[in-house]
């Protein structure tokens, strides 16, 4: 299992992540259902280092280019010189 963790505070794309973070809705991101040899993404998003997370469940198969785009850095800030 990969986990990702992003702080975007600091990050020069923060304006687009935290536009693409927002605007995701469970009810318009499909089923959420795996399917084989696919992934299956659960994600948490903040307003503030406080609050309570917003939960989504995404599958690959449902994922627009936007919140692939999210998801990938995400995951990528985890990588040796990736970041956060």
């Amino acid at each position: 299992m990969a986990r990702g963790e992003l702080d975007t505070s600091a990050d020069p794309d923060a304006e687009r992540l935290e536009r693409v973070a927002r605007g995701l809705d469970q009810a318009r991101l499909g089923s959420g259902r795996p399917q084989p040899d696919r992934y299956v993404y659960q994600l948490q998003v903040r307003d503030s280092d406080d609050a309570e997370p917003t939960e989504l469940t995404l599958a690959e198969q449902d994922l627009d280019q936007e919140t692939a785009w999210l998801l990938d850095r995400v995951l990528q800030s985890q990588e040796p010189g990736g970041g956060a």
